[in-house]
């Protein structure tokens, strides 16, 4: 089913990614560079989003990095638009690491994107004023991202491989962020692709915990597709994984499932 958005509120957008050493320098945090690619992508899926016209970034103001983001932990980007021009608009942006077990978050860095409407065909202007922003919280983690040419297929869409490659990292974090252990994935179950992501749309990641057990966490994810242009979203792909606790040695290990239960209840409230 698609449905059609034709302007959004002016709400934040967030993308989480994880740290990987292959996104880190010799001190074992995160480059400054990957962080500020990070942030210019959330930037223009945010500006996209508001103004359906396509955009690119003209500057940005001064960016102090004020805290490191260590391997192995959480990074939350998110943006929400702030200004808006004819033709232009102000994007801030923060970024946030987080300690995937201790739960610890700390502001690594802020940062305010102006992006200009290219002018075509696609492009109405004056953009759209901004609007208050909608209540969004539902209890369930909203992430989002992008589809560029290396994840496609010669078809043009998102490949069946990178769509759950995205699909397990929605489902670790959802359930890393309730148990607030050592997480890997167990198993992954019934996943059902019922439309395909073309190139350049944006994409979101729905999460949730379904049920937690001694070690294991069942956790459901759902995939939309968003045409950034006209704002038509489709339900792409939908799928549910087996998450578990383990020990140091990589064996199951017990969660303790009141505090997990106790989280989940927060989040949802």
């Amino acid at each position: 089913m698609t449905v059609h958005i034709p302007q959004a509120p002016a709400a934040p957008l967030q993308l989480i990614d994880m740290v990987f050493p292959g996104d880190t320098n010799h001190h074992g945090t995160l480059f400054g560079g990957v962080a500020l690619a990070h942030m210019d992508k959330i930037a223009f899926l945010a500006a996209a989003r508001h103004g359906r016209a396509p955009f690119v970034t003209a500057s940005s103001e001064k960016i102090d990095f004020a805290a490191p983001a260590h391997r192995g932990e959480m990074i939350e980007a998110t943006a929400r638009v702030i200004r808006v021009g004819r033709s232009s608009l102000d994007v801030e942006v923060q970024l946030i690491a987080e300690g995937t077990v201790n739960a610890e978050r700390r502001l690594c860095t802020r940062g305010r994107f102006t992006l200009v409407a290219v002018k075509g065909p696609d492009t109405r202007l004056p953009l759209p004023p901004l609007q208050d922003a909608a209540p969004t919280d539902d209890g369930r983690l909203h992430m989002v991202d992008m589809v560029f040419p290396g994840e496609t297929n010669h078809y043009g869409t998102l490949y069946g491989g990178d769509a759950l490659k995205m699909m397990g990292k929605a489902a670790f974090i959802a359930a890393t962020r309730c148990s607030r252990a050592v997480i890997v994935m167990a198993a992954s179950h019934r996943i059902d692709f019922v439309s395909p992501v073309h190139e350049g749309e944006m994409i979101e990641l729905i999460s949730q915990v379904r049920e937690i057990g001694r070690s294991s966490i069942l956790t459901d994810v759902e995939l939309w597709a968003e045409n950034l242009l006209d704002g038509a979203r489709r339900h792409a792909a939908t799928a549910t994984f087996t998450m578990v606790s383990v020990d140091d040695e990589g064996r199951a290990k017990p969660i303790d499932r009141d505090s997990a239960a106790q989280r989940l209840f927060t989040q949802r409230l």
